[in-house]
């Protein structure tokens, strides 16, 4: 399944998760979870992650808050994390691919200093039709959107600006070239792009790589 086909025929499914089903994932999911000193291409130490740090399982994401495809993804992986909540851990890449994305980033950089970066990410793929339009995104309406995830604006405008903060996108963007990321969203379970695109495909490779390193243990 190519992204494009996702997107058109999950669309409508993935409006109506946005006012169920995303909303139980917040309240049911893990806190934030820190990552080692270590890192490599697939994970660095300053990469928002969700669910426990010791998982067997990590999922990455890289991701563009301006995607489609992602937008349609993100309540699909709310279920699949509360399907596994000891088993698994989400960290997300920034793929800045799309005009105004980096801006972005930085405003969900700047909410993450504020301890709002799920919110606002959310806030952000819900209303994604309103700023994200292609050829012409509206960072102004992005800027609001965020604040009304309660983060104090005035505060997140200085610290999107941060010296801090361009160094995570530039060392994201760094990654996504060295690996070879060239479409959003790209997953690796484990190390390990499924071989297919679309939610069941990659359901089946967490599944597969949960029971695989749960029979080793």
């Amino acid at each position: 399944m190519n992204r494009r086909t996702f997107v058109a025929s999950t669309a409508a499914a993935a409006l109506l998760a946005f006012g169920g089903g995303a909303a139980w994932y917040r309240a049911s999911r893990p806190e934030t979870a820190p990552l080692s000193a270590e890192g490599d291409r697939l994970v660095r130490p300053h990469s928002p992650a969700i669910g426990p740090a010791a998982a067997p399982v990590t999922l990455v994401e890289f991701f563009d808050p301006s995607c489609e495809a992602c937008r349609a993804f993100h309540p699909i992986l709310g279920q699949i994390l509360s399907r596994h909540p000891e088993n698994l851990r989400l960290v997300l890449r920034y793929t800045p691919l799309h005009e105004g994305s980096d801006e972005a980033v930085r405003i969900l950089e700047a909410a993450r200093r504020q301890d709002r970066f799920e919110a606002v990410l959310d806030r952000l793929f819900e209303r994604q039709p309103e700023w994200a339009i292609h050829g012409a995104p509206d960072l102004g309406k992005a800027w609001e959107i965020a604040g009304t995830a309660g983060i104090d604006l005035a505060r997140a405008r200085r610290d999107a600006a941060l010296p801090e903060v361009t160094a995570v996108l530039d060392r994201d963007v760094a990654d996504m070239k060295d690996v070879g990321v060239q479409k959003t969203p790209t997953f690796f379970v484990n190390g390990k792009e499924p071989a297919e695109f679309g939610p069941q495909p990659l359901y089946e490779a967490i599944t597969s790589e949960v029971a695989r390193v749960s029979g080793a243990a």
